[in-house]
């Protein structure tokens, strides 16, 4: 789309301001924005949830599990509040769904789950790209519709009695390319309209729809399975169609389409221009020439420059191997736990399903502490490095000694999910954001998507690797993909070392006063020579 073409206010905001006879305020539309992008991405993963919660369902391991009478439908401490009691005839679910239901089924589940990851890791560069060129509000709600109707359709698998897997392995290929257009877009929208004052806090907060999807998906997809593990996959496709009119009829991309001037991206005020318009409770942050505010496109960096800015390819690294760790939850957590005996009972596949949530709400903990962390001693890289350091003995323990009870699985597992998305929220919201305004690029330049396409798209490669290595690894015992996990976690506290150090200088100065080197500076200084500089 060509520089200058217009775009044009969402509709449903054209119907509020009859109503009301008046635009809304900037922080309005700002609180607007957080819900609208929240509950947008939030719809993206509640439809990746289905293919954990029925990996159980397609490929059952009778051998490996105890009669009905000995699996525990009533994990403490929700019961049957949370979990009702099966209807499913599960004589017919142990026989699971061709051709996932015969030796090496595992694996061809991780294959299906890794061609949905690499289609989202290959679309995510291109965009990223057409994100900074085009009508955000009109590709995200495309990517929406789209996405919702092929997660739809591999649950029609179920109904057509399809049991080629080509079809289900095109489905998620397709699915994945439309997911690819959800969090580049949602980080450069809720970045047109934040700067980096509390956008750690704001942006941890915010993220949270990551594990709110997560946990809605769950409870979605096992709160249907009963009808037939299809539905599990409709009704979270029917949800993200929904959310794709919401977005349609009320998400203002930019404060340009609303009748505000632009953000500064370093103290969130909105820039005083030169030409008269509207000022209803806008902060004033300075004269600046430019164009008059309105409906420009304004002009996308590339690919190769963007990979220039200072940060992006050490954070886009460590999020290959932060996702990696992430993702292989997200896919199998729910496969584990009711394939692991837990206080010496088995679960079932539903209640595994909704038990799996907890690791999400950890995961908001986490994301929220990891921002407000962040801002307070503006290290973006130690935060994210200590993070994933402190991941690797949480997921240990949890491995070690989540059977021993509930309580304590489930207390553990809560602590692992707070310490391993911790970061992952950190480095795709404030991280991309931060890097997408930095003072390297020019005014007049959009990279916010970009950018964030180049960290999350890097990631998701990881994020295909992990649950591909899982199919296989898991036919070896649990514990080799646990030990999986720890040198992912290990490898992205690692790819951050040169940042962390830069930070530290940052905070502790190279010298004393009166230029003599103190203690620490020294020690840091010889670190990075012995350590780092060698490694790159």
């Amino acid at each position: 789309m060509a520089t200058g073409s217009k775009r044009k206010t969402p509709p449903g905001i054209l119907l509020l301001r009859r109503i009301r006879g008046r635009n809304w305020s900037p922080k309005m539309f700002r609180y607007a924005i957080l819900l609208i992008t929240f509950i947008a991405y939030a719809c993206y993963h509640a439809s990746r949830k289905p293919s954990s919660i029925v990996k159980s369902v397609l490929h059952p391991e009778p051998s490996t599990k105890p009669p009905r009478e000995h699996i525990n439908t009533y994990p403490w401490p929700v019961g049957n509040v949370f979990v009702k009691e099966e209807e499913t005839d599960v004589d017919h679910v142990n026989k699971g769904w061709e051709p996932f239901n015969g030796k090496g089924g595992t694996s061809r589940l991780g294959e299906i789950d890794v061609a949905f990851l690499a289609c989202y890791s290959l679309g995510m560069y291109v965009a990223g790209h057409l994100g900074d060129t085009l009508d955000l509000r009109l590709f995200l709600t495309w990517g929406m519709i789209g996405s919702g109707f092929f997660v739809g359709l591999f649950g029609m698998g179920y109904f057509w009695d399809v049991h080629a897997f080509w079809f289900f392995l095109v489905m998620q290929m397709a699915a994945g390319l439309f997911q690819a257009t959800g969090w580049p877009s949602v980080v450069a929208v809720v970045g047109n309209w934040f700067g980096k004052r509390k956008r750690g806090l704001i942006m941890g907060i915010w993220n949270a729809h990551t594990s709110v999807g997560n946990i809605c998906g769950s409870l979605i997809a096992a709160g249907v399975l009963e009808y037939g593990w299809g539905w599990s996959f409709i009704a979270p496709g029917f949800v993200m169609s929904l959310g794709g009119v919401l977005v349609y009829l009320f998400l203002a991309a930019y404060p340009e389409d609303v009748g505000f001037p632009d953000i500064n991206s370093n103290s969130g005020k909105f820039i005083k221009r030169k030409r008269n318009i509207e000022e209803v409770d806008v902060e004033v942050a300075g004269e600046s020439s430019g164009s008059e505010p309105g409906y420009e496109h304004k002009t996308g960096v590339g690919l190769l420059q963007a990979c220039m800015i200072p940060g992006v390819i050490p954070f886009a690294l460590c999020l290959f191997f932060s996702k990696l760790v992430a993702y292989t939850f997200l896919y199998w957590l729910p496969f584990y736990l009711s394939q692991t005996p837990i206080g010496g009972e088995y679960m079932s596949v539903k209640t595994a399903g909704n038990l799996s949530t907890l690791f999400d709400v950890g995961g908001i903990v986490g994301g929220i502490l990891a921002g407000y962390v962040s801002d307070k001693f503006k290290a973006r890289a130690t935060t994210a490095a200590t993070f994933m350091y402190a991941a690797i003995p949480a997921m240990l323990v949890y491995h070690f000694y989540g059977g021993v009870s509930q309580t304590v699985n489930i207390l553990l597992m809560m602590v692992a999910g707070l310490f391993v998305n911790g970061p992952y929220a950190l480095i795709t919201t404030a991280v991309s954001a931060d890097l997408g305004t930095h003072k390297s690029l020019q005014g007049d330049s959009r990279a916010l998507a970009t950018v964030t396409a180049i960290i999350d798209g890097t990631g998701s490669a990881g994020a295909a690797l992990g649950p591909l290595l899982t199919g296989f690894l898991s036919t070896l015992g649990w514990q080799a993909v646990f030990y999986m996990l720890v040198v992912g976690a290990l490898c992205a506290g690692l790819l951050l070392t040169r940042l962390v150090i830069a930070e530290i200088r940052e905070k502790l100065g190279y010298v004393d006063e009166g230029n003599k080197p103190n203690l620490i500076s020294s020690f840091v200084f010889a670190y990075e020579n012995v350590f780092v500089d060698p490694l790159i």
